[in-house]
């Protein structure tokens, strides 16, 4: 099971900064994931929040930057109505896929990109169909699977007290990883490792990885199923 550092490894640095970002690195978490939204002037940040002034937050790029070229990175795009600075025509979408473009080929294996509105997604698979994307939710049926894959997602991303063996094996009959978000108790972590999860979100990436007995032992790629 990854092992995804939330917006870094946020439980000892501020989350979604460059510190977050190298800290997530430096305890072995295999990727981290990463919230960015279309901030004033068009300019893509990285911030859970909305914000009225673009250089008070960490810029995309800077980001990717700080995430090095060994870990993956789980891109969240937040453009939901409830997120702020909704916009309904994806104009964040084209600006993230160019982004991760042009940092080559060879890094392309590193990128997942998810979020919580479907239509933010489906906007992704339009315009990069390349680009390996995931769907967040609350709680997943076995009809969201199905229809996800059926769009060309590569993974589901429910929430971790949601899952069970049965959703698990549901999302992986339809072809879908399950990364879940955001567990931090060493016992939970185990128990979703052993109903096969494929990747877990969470502010405490070494205790994730002590947990899982997988201190310093380094996995460079999604497990993305089909």
């Amino acid at each position: 099971m990854l092992v995804i550092a939330h917006r870094g490894a946020s439980a000892v640095e501020t989350e979604n900064t460059r510190a977050a970002f190298r800290r997530a690195d430096e305890m072995g978490a295999d990727g981290v994931e990463t919230d960015v939204r279309l901030g004033p002037g068009d300019r893509l940040v990285v911030s859970h929040d909305p914000i009225d002034d673009a250089d008070a937050a960490l810029a995309f790029s800077e980001a990717l930057d700080a995430c090095g070229s060994r870990m993956l990175v789980n891109v969240e795009i937040k453009n939901s109505v409830s997120d702020g600075g909704y916009d309904p025509r994806c104009r964040v979408v084209d600006l993230v896929a160019d982004e991760l473009r042009r940092r080559g080929p060879d890094q392309a294996h590193r990128w997942l990109v998810s979020s919580f509105s479907e239509a933010t997604t489906l906007a992704m698979r339009a315009v990069a169909p390349d680009m390996p994307t995931a769907w967040l939710c609350t709680r997943a049926a076995p009809s969201d699977a199905r229809r996800l894959a059926a769009a060309g997602h590569r993974a589901i991303h429910p929430w971790d007290g949601s899952v069970t063996g049965t959703s698990v094996a549901e999302a992986h009959d339809a072809g879908l990883a399950v990364n879940v978000w955001t567990c931090n108790e060493a016992g939970r972590i185990a128990e979703l490792a052993g109903l096969g999860v494929d990747g877990i979100c969470t502010d405490v990436p070494d205790v994730a990885l002590a947990a899982l007995g997988r201190a310093g032992v380094l996995s460079p790629r999604w497990s993305l199923r089909r």
